[in-house]
């Protein structure tokens, strides 16, 4: 079975529709790194673990934006590291340019390295993974909402309450759903 590909989600927000069945992605918020006919990768934006130190990145976990701790940025390669950053002055080859000044960065490096300055910072271990046409299916199912990225929403200091704040901002009939019980029976 062929579905049909869905344009790019690159750059913008992946907002799981309630009940996702899938405990990885539950309310969860994903902002995709990469979409094409191959697959499409991405990191949950709101899942923060309590991990504040990783052998040999204490530079970079020092400048990790509030709450400063790694996200799990999904459930592939949990041991991978993946760094979302905003910077000023970025030196090519330890930038990788995503969208609007947003990149990631090269771990190996120390951050005067990857740029003049860091201003913002998010370490995530592991990433979200779909096969081609997989996520497209998903959207067509409407498992996924497709929204705009706020620049604020990678960086978010309040990381449990941006699925709920991203909802809340496109109004209307999708902004009831911010407001939706974990539980639907429940309503």
């Amino acid at each position: 079975m062929s579905f049909p590909i869905t344009p790019t989600t690159k750059g913008r927000l992946l907002v799981a529709t309630p009940p996702l069945g899938d405990p990885h992605f539950d309310r969860t918020v994903v902002y995709v790194l990469d979409h094409h006919a191959g697959g499409a990768v991405g990191l949950v934006l709101n899942r923060p673990t309590s991990e504040d130190d990783i052998d040999g990145l204490d530079r970079w976990i020092a400048t990790a934006s509030d709450p400063g701790t790694v996200f799990t940025g999904g459930p592939v390669e949990p041991d991978a590291l993946i760094a979302l950053a905003e910077g000023d002055d970025r030196i090519d080859g330890a930038w990788g340019e995503l969208t609007n000044g947003l990149g990631t960065v090269d771990l190996s490096l120390e951050p005067s390295d990857v740029a003049g300055r860091v201003r913002r910072l998010r370490i995530f271990r592991g990433y979200a993974g779909w096969g081609g046409g997989q996520l497209d299916a998903e959207i067509d199912a409407g498992a996924w909402m497709v929204l705009d990225a706020n620049p604020d929403d990678v960086f978010t200091s309040q990381p449990d309450q941006l699925w709920r704040v991203v909802l809340r901002r496109q109004g209307g009939r999708l902004a009831w759903i911010a407001d939706a019980p974990d539980d639907l029976s429940a309503n």
